[in-house]
């Protein structure tokens, strides 16, 4: 897993063989960030990660100059994972929460400019994510929402939909 660029561009980290997080690839990373950067720009935003995995998104967001992220892992290990890459850049704005996503969206009161969720893909909840976004008013306005998914989902008629984008097998829905 590499780090696409910014601050920390070229940065490698090791995943380790045994975790069933899939990194999201990095040509389909660097193609959905090079979209967002034609929404927002990053330097200096507050952006959540739900279903971190291996921390790679927030490692990505952090490195184009979020001012905070907060990523959220339910799996231990994982978590544990991503707070040693952290550590490795030295980055002490990531505040990494270990628990339930579904938990922490009922209960979050902070505002975000992006948040990006990589649920598991056969995930059931996984459909009700935009609606909890929205119901618990977890976007600044003119915030940006990402949710990674497979082939079998379509969002395009929610009313908060503005895009859909797929790199080989990831497909990513952006709503606003």
């Amino acid at each position: 897993m590499r780090i696409i660029t910014g601050i920390y561009k070229g940065r490698h980290f090791d995943v380790p063989r045994t975790f069933k997080a899939r990194p999201t690839t990095d040509f389909a990373k660097e193609n959905i960030f090079n979209v967002l950067g034609g929404y927002l720009d990053f330097d200096g935003i507050t952006a959540l990660d739900l279903f971190a995995g291996t921390g790679s998104i927030s490692l990505e967001m952090l490195s184009r100059g979020s001012a905070q992220v907060i990523s959220v892992e339910a799996d231990r290990d994982h978590a544990r994972f991503i707070a040693q890459c952290m550590k490795k850049i030295g980055a002490d704005n990531n505040l990494l929460i270990r628990g339930d996503v579904f938990r922490f969206l009922k209960s979050c009161h902070q505002q975000f400019n992006l948040i990006f969720a990589d649920p598991p893909y056969a995930l059931e909840q996984l459909t009700t994510l935009p609606d909890l976004i929205f119901e618990h008013d977890l976007l600044v306005p003119e915030g940006i929402f990402v949710l990674e998914h497979g082939k079998d989902h379509s969002f395009e008629s929610h009313p908060h939909f503005i895009d859909h984008r797929h790199y080989g097998s990831v497909n990513f829905s952006l709503f606003r």
